[in-house]
């Protein structure tokens, strides 16, 4: 896995760096890009990772079109949205807002995306960029670094 330096250093954040994570797995592309999401809920951490907690979420939905939701549903039924689909190109990639941020800091979405490489018949290497920072503080930023490395992990040990 790779990363970059989530922020550059000095007293504005007018220019902030994605976040960029990457993984390679053992698959071909069509069937790695359909695991992520049609698979989320099976490999996804939501222990520590989810709106509601990991003890209350019974479902993880990404609704499979241009402005779909993606979203964790709990054990009362309530629907709590991780973001909306921008970019739907599969197997090539997808981009969508990200909205877990808004709990830390006043309504700010960013903006994920997703694109799969095919390296070869059978592997497949997942770039992820996280970007659309300049609203957040450096804490934040910095913590999703660590995250989406833990995210990327776990899915690329789902599809082994």
């Amino acid at each position: 896995m790779t990363s970059t330096a989530p922020a550059v250093r000095g007293a504005a954040r007018s220019v902030v760096e994605p976040v960029r994570q990457s993984t390679t797995v053992r698959s071909d592309r069509d069937h790695v890009f359909d695991v992520f999401v049609r698979e989320l809920g099976q490999w996804w951490p939501t222990h520590p990772l989810s709106l509601g907690g990991a003890d209350r979420v019974v479902k993880l939905v990404v609704e499979e079109r241009l402005d779909g939701r993606v979203y964790e549903v709990w054990d009362d039924g309530t629907e709590a949205d991780w973001g909306r689909i921008l970019r739907w190109e599969p197997p090539e990639r997808f981009a969508m807002t990200w909205r877990s941020t808004t709990r830390h800091e006043g309504g700010a979405e960013t903006e994920v995306e997703l694109r799969f490489v095919a390296l070869g018949p059978s592997l497949t290497r997942v770039e992820l960029e996280h970007r659309g920072w300049e609203r957040l503080s450096a804490d934040v930023t910095g913590s999703y670094g660590k995250g989406w490395a833990m995210v990327l992990e776990r899915f690329a040990a789902h599809c082994a």
